[in-house]
């Protein structure tokens, strides 16, 4: 199957796939609106509730409000984006007499998972207010925020690779599916999408829970994740990752021969597609008046990212060592026609991203998410440098290197060149993984 006609067929499945890309999970972040007592205010009485108005529809059972003492406060609903709190009358924060009472209070978006917190304080009866400056919010363990951000890393290299992996052998080098490091690298890359995606729920279980590390391996951590809507996205991506062992293992078994059948293809073709997109539940590709065509262009963003990043792990790991003229003549000329049209795709479809999400060159400028957006665009454009200097050579000295049967010497600056771009790339996939867990732009 040649590059074209894999197009052809992505194109005609883009129907079939409406339905899903439709499915838009992720919002911008649940935050408090409004408080009644206000924040900071100065009663004359003790009110006996308080009420908390969020900018979106929140869930109960997402709602957490605690005192000063750890204790947590009962809620009921006040309509689709509020809730009641029940106030203690007496005790350490309670409102039974004067001074201040004090509460902190999170959320968790019931859509993408990322939880929200703050602190309301208000005086009965206090002449002066006392210092707040020891109580703070509910903070999000450091440890378990960066547990978070490698599980996303490995679970986005895991994906390219595998993806890639399989689009590079199906499309480029079928017989490379009897090499034992090509073997190897998709063996790898779909154990550690496994472990990545098991460790993904835990931590984002203790995530949401404001816990530390040792409650990301609790079972109920899994059990409250699994019954929230990102929840249900990660054990999707479980789920297809189950199937893509059944793709894997056809392959391993039957090789070359398994690599250019249709049926494998097709079942491939469809296993890839569901990753992709169960992997894009958990972004932020729906913040905007677009979510529909957002979630399109996050499927063809991670599509190019990984044809492109599973290509060159390919080409630099399994092609490039052997330095068979042969391999090199009939691989090198088609990963670089496939990665020139990946890196469009990536582009343009990531210029789609960055609208929908930031919305403004200010949100740009003066946010962390635009920040780390501007240094994975910097980081890119350095991996584009390479991906052109590799071109250069695939137009000028691969004919050369084909004619003097693989020379080490002709071949090493291609190798650099790959070598150098794929390590780039792995820095790309680390500032997405601080993308997710940031909060965006708008």
């Amino acid at each position: 199957m040649t590059v074209r006609r894999a197009a052809v067929l992505l194109l005609l499945l883009v129907p079939l796939l409406t339905p899903f890309l439709s499915a838009t999970p992720a919002s911008a972040h649940t935050d408090l609106v409004r408080s009644t007592p206000a924040d900071g205010a100065e009663l004359k009485r003790a009110p006996a509730q308080l009420t908390l108005v969020f900018d979106e529809p929140v869930a109960l059972d997402d709602v957490r409000v605690v005192t000063t003492d750890g204790d947590r406060l009962p809620v009921s609903r006040l309509g689709e984006d509020g809730v009641r709190v029940a106030l203690p009358r007496t005790g350490t924060g309670g409102t039974g007499g004067t001074g201040e009472t004090a509460v902190t209070w999170s959320v968790v978006d019931e859509e993408d998972g990322h939880a929200s917190s703050g602190r309301i304080a208000f005086a009965v009866l206090a002449p002066v207010t006392p210092d707040r400056g020891e109580e703070a919010a509910p903070a999000l363990s450091p440890s378990v925020r960066k547990g978070l951000v490698a599980a996303r890393w490995a679970g986005y290299l895991s994906l390219a690779l595998f993806v890639g992996g399989l689009a590079f052998v199906a499309l480029l080098w079928p017989r490379g599916a009897g090499v034992p490091r090509a073997r190897t690298l998709l063996a790898l890359a779909w154990v550690c999408g496994v472990l990545s995606t098991v460790a993904s729920i835990g931590l984002q279980g203790a995530y949401v829970s404001f816990g530390g590390l040792r409650d990301a391996l609790r079972p109920s951590s899994y059990a409250d994740v699994l019954t929230t809507e990102p929840g249900v996205a990660l054990a999707a991506r479980g789920l297809l990752w189950v199937l893509a062992a059944v793709v894997l293992g056809a392959l391993l078994q039957g090789g070359a021969r398994t690599s250019r059948s249709p049926g494998w293809r097709v079942g491939a073709l469809a296993v890839s597609l569901g990753l992709l997109r169960a992997t894009g539940l958990n972004g932020h590709n729906s913040e905007g008046s677009e979510p529909t065509w957002a979630a399109l262009a996050d499927l063809f963003h991670l599509l190019g990212a990984a044809l492109w990043t599973g290509g060159l792990a390919m080409l630099t790991l399994a092609v490039l060592p052997r330095r068979r003229a042969g391999e090199l003549a009939e691989v090198v000329p088609g990963y670089s026609r496939l990665a020139a049209v990946s890196v469009s795709a990536i582009v343009g479809a990531g210029l789609v991203l960055a609208w929908q999400v930031v919305g403004s060159y200010d949100a740009l400028l003066h946010t962390s998410y635009g920040r780390l957006l501007l240094v994975k665009t910097a980081v890119l454009g350095a991996v584009l440098l390479f991906a052109w200097s590799s071109r250069r050579w695939v137009r000028t000295r691969l004919d050369l290197a084909v004619l003097l049967r693989g020379d080490a010497a002709t071949v090493r600056p291609f190798g650099y060149s790959v070598a150098a771009e794929t390590g780039l790339v792995l820095v790309v996939l680390a500032v997405t993984s601080l993308l997710v867990t940031a909060n965006p732009g708008r």
